[in-house]
């Protein structure tokens, strides 16, 4: 299950980025909002000499579980 649709549409580092940032403004929490958006930001300036496509893959997969880890956590919260 993913955060919000078109997850699976995410073939791109680009698409991953705005995608995160678009999970995080649903967030309830401002204090949440900018911590994820701050994350998010700084995985991608990590990850940004990154050249594998197979690797690529991988941290586009496990970035949007992750995400949904994180909605589902706020969810449950309400």
């Amino acid at each position: 299950m993913a955060p919000l649709p078109g997850a699976e549409r995410v073939r791109t580092s680009l698409q991953l980025y705005r995608y995160l940032l678009r999970c995080c403004r649903l967030l309830p929490e401002e204090g949440a909002r900018q911590h994820y958006r701050h994350a998010v930001r700084q995985s991608f300036k990590v990850h940004a000499d990154e050249d594998d496509p197979e690797r690529i893959q991988q941290i586009i997969k496990r970035a949007i579980e992750d995400a949904d880890w994180v909605m589902n956590k706020y969810k449950k919260q309400k």
